[in-house]
């Protein structure tokens, strides 16, 4: 049994040297033509077994066969998994060496080939480009399609607005060269497909007029005065003689060109006097009527001239009539404070912003709108949107007394002290009033008070 399974081992060990003869000769090949130089052809498998178990075999095989091939294949196996790199000691047959070589030789030569094939059209391709700075694909279409209108490269250089400043010289060596140079031509013609369609609809909108175009236009009189429908008439008629952009409006529009520059038929130009007769200045002077000069009147002009100047004359009017009934005059507070009081000043109603003078003996506070207007017009402080068109009344009594008279929605602070619409409440000199978040402070002219309280008792003691 010893002898059976020693024999049995020897048999698959050499069934195992068979398998790695197989691996050995079997060539992994790629159809591609062009190589790469890096890496070999034939590749080392790393899972073929421990180094223990291959060097048994490799012993074993040894003893009844010899073969190179496979004695490197052995001290291949032999050599660790991780230390297997490309560079390693693997014998290839000749024949696959010839035929690598060969294959790698004739990559490289077709990839040299390629490349030359390949560097050809990019060099022509730069050649034909060198030019395309300067004409844009949108130059290349005017020149074209007005060229072909006209069949007059100094006309297209006089009529055409091009992306840069052309020259004659310049337009003529571009036109023969789209016509003769096939490298410029095709990529001139490439990049003028590739336009959008409403930039070429631009470009052609903008083509000169062909003479025969002009003489159809010239069979419209100056004096007819004619309209759009008419244009369109035209070119529906003569289809074939217009170019095909055209339209009724842009027809209208160059022939309006043509009148203005009397071009035509119909149109009879002054011939201008020679010899003796020709006008000078002084004499066409003198025959110049002063009253021809100016402009015919103009009655709606007139009319809103008119109307201007009463409403400007009615606001006047309004403000001088109001100058008697105004009673405060608000000033803006500056950095110089000016005098509270004068002669003619009963109190001040003074607040952050301006301060309200009080000139007679009742004045009404609120918020001044369109239909109701009041003394102390609160708005000019601050936001005023939550007080009353009639927030209340100051009133001057014969004793020299000033009481608050609430008699808006909402109730009037006076020292901290709600005044509820329909009540009344004395003000004395310093007094704080708050009226929907706006304060005051109301100061009394106390000289003026005092005289008026003096002629007051005296009145009082006359019998």
């Amino acid at each position: 049994m010893a002898d059976t399974d020693r024999y049995g081992k020897v048999r698959m060990s050499v069934d195992q040297s068979q398998s790695l003869d197989s691996i050995a000769t079997k060539r992994r090949s790629s159809s591609r033509s062009i190589k790469r130089r890096r890496f070999d052809d034939e590749l080392v498998e790393s899972s073929l077994g421990t180094a223990g178990s291959l060097g048994k075999v490799a012993r074993a095989r040894a003893q009844s066969i010899s073969s190179p091939g496979l004695e490197a294949m052995s001290s291949a196996a032999t050599t660790p998994a991780s230390t297997v790199t490309p560079s390693s000691t693997v014998s290839v047959p000749p024949e696959n060496r010839q035929r690598r070589t060969g294959g790698s030789a004739s990559g490289r030569t077709g990839g040299s080939a390629g490349s030359r094939r390949n560097k050809r059209p990019r060099h022509s391709h730069s050649v034909a480009t060198k030019d395309l700075g300067r004409w844009k694909p949108t130059d290349d279409l005017a020149l074209i399609t007005n060229v072909q209108l006209t069949s007059d490269l100094r006309t297209v250089h006089r009529a055409t607005k091009f992306s840069c400043r052309f020259t004659v010289q310049e337009i003529q060596q571009r036109w023969y060269a789209l016509l003769y140079d096939q490298a410029v031509s095709r990529v001139a013609v490439a990049a003028m497909r590739n336009l959008h369609p409403e930039i070429v609809a631009a470009v052609r909108s903008r083509a000169l007029f062909s003479k025969a175009e002009e003489q159809l236009l010239q069979t419209i009189k100056s004096a007819s005065n004619p309209t759009i429908d008419v244009f369109q008439e035209l070119l529906e008629q003569n289809a074939q003689v217009f170019y095909p952009a055209r339209t009724a409006k842009s027809l209208y529009n160059h022939w309006n060109l043509m009148k203005q520059y009397h071009l035509l038929p119909d149109q009879t130009v002054q011939a201008v006097p020679r010899g003796e007769h020709v006008l000078n200045f002084s004499d066409a002077e003198d025959l110049i009527q002063d009253g021809d000069l100016g402009d015919p009147p103009d009655e709606a002009v007139e009319f809103e001239l008119a109307r201007s100047d009463r409403l400007i004359k009615k606001e006047i009017r309004s403000l001088e009539n109001e100058m008697g009934n105004w009673q405060v005059l608000v000033d803006s507070v500056t950095g110089i404070s000016p005098p509270d009081f004068d002669n003619q000043t009963l109190a001040v109603l003074r607040g952050r912003l301006v301060r309200y003078l009080m000139r007679s003996r009742e004045i009404t506070m609120g918020r001044t709108t369109k239909d109701s207007s009041v003394d102390v017009d609160l708005s000019l402080e601050g936001p005023a949107w939550k007080i009353s068109r009639r927030q209340g009344t100051i009133r001057l009594r014969n004793n020299g007394d000033f009481f608050l008279s609430s008699e808006g929605k909402r109730p009037i602070y006076v020292d901290g002290r709600p005044i509820l619409a329909g009540n009344k409440y004395r003000l004395n000199n310093n007094s704080v009033i708050e009226i929907a978040g706006l304060r005051f402070i109301f100061l009394v002219n106390q000289e003026l008070i005092n005289v008026i309280r003096h002629e007051a008792a005296r009145l009082n003691l006359q019998p």
